[in-house]
């Protein structure tokens, strides 16, 4: 258990500490000299089953509230300080206020330096302490009464702090990834760069890789781990941690990162919240307003969007998305605060719901009945939350890494309701997936009445029509499922409803059977499609397009306009081509027109069609064979030069 120290300054939050674990917390010679704390100090106190219970001190001076954030963020149990000499001051109020705001229900009040204070002002202290702390919605927390100096009342203290330790830890999911933000880095001959802090999730062994969330690509390898001063092989979530990283350089690593898990590694400067504005606050918070966040060691600006309503009353909470200037590290049920913009105030403080928060859409209904189901404490009833109002599903990765999980802690395909596909890739509930069925059902409906004529919408075509707001991964696996299930079908790139194809490929199998064979006769000089409409009796519309979806089969090939070639000749001008280019290197167009017998024109013609598709490349005005090509093979028995 980590116990953290809040108060006004010089409440005794150090002699209390001292005298508890015998550890002067005030480590740094200024604050020896100055007799403040300045920076966070760390003690411990053995319990009875052979544990530890750690203290985190934090300044309390109202210049150093951030660092005061920064201990309070990664403790399980708070010690608020208020001397009885001095009774309640400005940073007993503020310190209290951002323990209430970063929920932390288990504490206790301590008036210290009761050797002060005559009696009847002790019982005027405690009811004062007891009236704060009713007002700050932390009524639970026991008031008692010490003096460092002389010891009175540290024996009750002591036995609550020991019996709080041994109370079991919250419930956690073995599949969380470690994570801890950091509060010192420093170095140690022989053991290279140590980054220090309060274990948030997780936990971590010695041969470990971890990374820096900011840089999941470079891993570091836990060469030792200390708790508490003590060599450990393993640490976890609810214990200060020194951590020595093999291959990290001290110049890459400073406070304020977060080291953890690159499974889980997660960045973002968009946040959806629950954002509570404190009591204190003497007006609502509107949307705009520019505020400094402190999540953990981490501090940055950020500018607040309130979302389903104008404002939020002092007092009051609400939805709320934050705009970060620069990156935060932060996953899902992480809790923060919120100072002024001069930084001079504890304004706000809440819960992180969403790390993913999207810029466009934020106040649809849908997205804000969304957010209210992430407040839900367990992590299937998030997920299923998040699929009843989530159109184009999830992505199944991105989720766990959100959630800081590195692994799914139960069988998403086993839920009622959902489809797991795709190597756990996507996840969509079935009723969203008949959803988006249905629109693309209803598009390529709508799309065969308007041209009747036509296969139907290209693959991105279709999207725009159905879904455009779709990512375009999430509409490739939703076609892919459709296609698999029979209620669409692919041809040569374009989307259509089985039957229209049934009925095109009826269509184009009239056309063919009288087409194509004059095509072939017609070799390199095929009939244009007015005069095969002629010949067979067809509406020359209907011709025109039939073979245009026979040209997106490839059973033909259009050199231009209304002018088609039968795939074997094709294969036969290219055969003359290959000969041409191996006889003289190039082909140009008189050498091509002398090989087949055309004109100039259609000479031309039939190269730049070559051209285009690939099988070969004009160098100003002569043409060369691709090498390498896949289109029209050499067919055995050719290469004979082209007379």
């Amino acid at each position: 258990m980590i116990v953290g120290t809040a108060g006004h300054i010089d409440h005794g939050k150090t002699a209390l500490v001292r005298a508890l674990t015998g550890v002067d917390a005030d480590r740094l010679p200024e604050e020896k000299r100055r007799g403040i704390t300045i920076e966070l100090g760390y003690a411990s106190m053995p319990t009875p089953g052979g544990g530890q219970v750690g203290f985190v001190d934090v300044p309390g001076h109202e210049k150093l509230v951030r660092t005061m954030v920064a201990g309070a963020s990664g403790i399980d149990y708070a010690l608020l300080l208020v001397a009885a000499d001095d009774g309640v001051m400005p940073q007993t109020v503020e310190h209290l206020t951002i323990l209430s705001l970063l929920g932390i229900q288990r504490g206790a009040a301590v008036i210290t330096k009761i050797d002060r204070a005559e009696g009847n002002l002790l019982h005027e202290r405690q009811a004062q302490v007891r009236a704060l702390l009713a007002g700050a919605g932390l009524g639970g927390y026991p008031v008692l009464s010490v003096s460092a100096q002389r010891g009175d009342g540290l024996a009750d203290l002591r036995a609550l702090l020991l019996s709080e330790a041994e109370r079991p830890p919250a419930a956690t999911a073995q599949e969380a990834g470690f994570r801890m933000g950091l509060d010192r880095v420093f170095t140690l001959d022989g053991v290279g760069t140590v980054v220090a802090g309060s274990i948030a999730a997780g936990d971590v062994r010695v041969g470990d890789a971890l990374c820096l969330a900011h840089a999941p690509d470079k891993h570091y390898r836990v060469r030792s781990l200390q708790v508490h001063g003590h060599g450990v092989d393993t640490a976890h979530a609810g214990q200060r941690c020194a951590v020595g990283l093999a291959g990290l350089e001290r110049g890459a690593v400073e406070r304020g990162q977060t080291l953890c898990d690159p499974a889980i590694a997660n960045s973002t400067q968009r946040i959806d919240v629950w954002l509570q504005l404190a009591a204190t606050e003497s007006k609502p918070l509107r949307s705009g307003t520019l505020v400094h966040l402190h999540a953990a060691t981490q501090e940055c600006m950020a500018s607040v969007a309130v979302l389903g309503q104008a404002s939020i009353a002092p007092g009051e909470s609400a939805l709320a998305q934050l705009v970060l200037q620069q990156p935060l590290y932060a996953w899902h049920g992480d809790r923060f605060v919120l100072r002024d913009a001069s930084a001079s105030r504890t304004v706000a403080g809440g819960t992180v719901l969403d790390t993913a928060a999207p810029a466009r859409y934020r106040q649809t209904p849908e997205r804000l009945a969304c957010l209210h189901t992430q407040r839900a404490g367990g992590a299937i009833q998030r997920l299923r939350g998040a699929l009843a109002h989530a159109p184009f599903g999830l992505h199944g990765p991105s989720w766990l890494r959100a959630e800081g999980l590195r692994a799914w802690p139960f069988q998403p395909d086993a839920l009622p309701g959902v489809v797991f596909a795709d190597a756990q890739a996507w996840i969509i509930s079935t009723e969203q997936l008949a959803a988006g069925e249905a629109a693309v059902l209803q598009a390529l409906q709508a799309f065969h009445a308007a041209h009747p004529e036509d296969m139907g919408p290209d693959l991105q075509r279709a999207r725009r029509l159905a879904a455009p707001r779709m990512p375009e991964a999430l509409w490739a696996r939703l076609v892919e499922h459709m296609a698999q299930a029979g209620k669409l079908a692919r041809r040569s790139g374009f989307l259509h409803l089985p039957e229209h194809g049934a009925q095109l490929r009826a269509a184009d199998k009239i056309v063919a059977e009288r087409a194509l064979p004059m095509l072939l006769d017609g070799r390199f000089d095929p009939p244009w499609v007015r005069d095969i409409a002629n010949h067979a009796h067809l509406p020359e519309a209907q011709v025109r397009q039939v073979l245009a979806r026979l040209a997106q089969g490839g059973e033909v090939f259009q050199a231009v306009k209304d002018l088609y070639y039968h795939p074997q000749v094709v294969q036969q001008l290219a055969s003359l081509a290959r000969g041409i280019a191996q006889r003289d290197s190039t082909i140009t167009a008189a050498s091509f027109r002398d090989a087949t017998g055309l004109g100039r024109k259609r000479a031309i013609q039939i190269l730049e069609f070559f051209d285009r598709i690939g099988f070969l490349r004009r160098v100003g005005d002569a043409h060369l064979l691709r090498t390498g090509t896949p289109l029209f093979p050499e067919e055995e028995g050719e290469g004979q030069q082209a007379p």
